[in-house]
């Protein structure tokens, strides 16, 4: 009898515990459908979110070739006043400048947004709202063939300078270690050379390359 009784006691015992896992997988059963419906919700979010960000960033684009000249002009205007003085400060004594140099030469054309220049010397600027590290490797590019555009400076020490309201990626080192000046051109209109005192620039004349002495 009292076996009986321990069997139907085992007995109610599992059927407890069956009772209970049916009701953790109905609850687990559950719970993945919250889940994957979530997941289905936070999806469409995130495409929403990314569709949004293309939208605006092609608006932005398209506002950019709207403007982009007016305001590459106001960027060099603010660069121009200050720039002979900040190079006189490093040694480089030039003293003319010359906004938007075009030229045109074996069927291909360049424009250099500015040229300071003395008798020996010309530092070429290169302007941009939010200077990158592609900016400054093809800026790079144009200063390797600058003599093919201007050979009149075969004989000079050639400086290159970038300038940046903004300036991402790090492309400020990346162009201080390609032998840059970097210009930081401020909200307020306030520019400065961000290389250090130490700082000796490449030159792509070739003539003395290194130094500014």
């Amino acid at each position: 009898m009292q076996d009986q009784s321990v069997q139907e006691t085992v007995a109610e015992i599992w059927e407890l515990f069956r009772e209970t896992a049916d009701r953790f997988k109905e609850t687990d059963a559950r719970l993945d459908a919250r889940f994957k419906e979530t997941d289905a919700r936070l999806d469409a979010r995130f495409k929403e979110t990314a569709d949004s960000i293309r939208k605006t960033d092609e608006q932005l684009r398209k506002l950019e070739g709207l403007f982009g000249n007016q305001w590459g002009k106001m960027l060099e205007a603010l660069v121009r006043p200050g720039a002979l003085g900040l190079f006189q400060e490093r040694g480089i004594q030039v003293h003319y400048t010359y906004p938007r140099v075009k030229v045109q030469r074996n069927g291909e054309s360049r424009e250099f947004d500015l040229l300071l220049e003395n008798t020996d010397e010309v530092v070429v600027v290169e302007v941009k709202s939010t200077l990158r590290v592609e900016d400054v490797d093809d800026f790079l590019d144009d200063l390797d063939h600058f003599l093919d555009y201007f050979p009149r400076y075969k004989d000079y020490h050639i400086y290159g300078a970038v300038a940046g309201l903004d300036i991402a990626e790090e492309a400020d080192r990346y162009a201080y270690k390609r032998g840059l000046f970097v210009l930081s051109v401020s909200g307020d209109g306030l520019v400065t050379i961000l290389n250090s005192e130490a700082f000796r620039p490449r030159d792509f004349g070739g003539v003395n390359a290194g130094d500014v002495s």
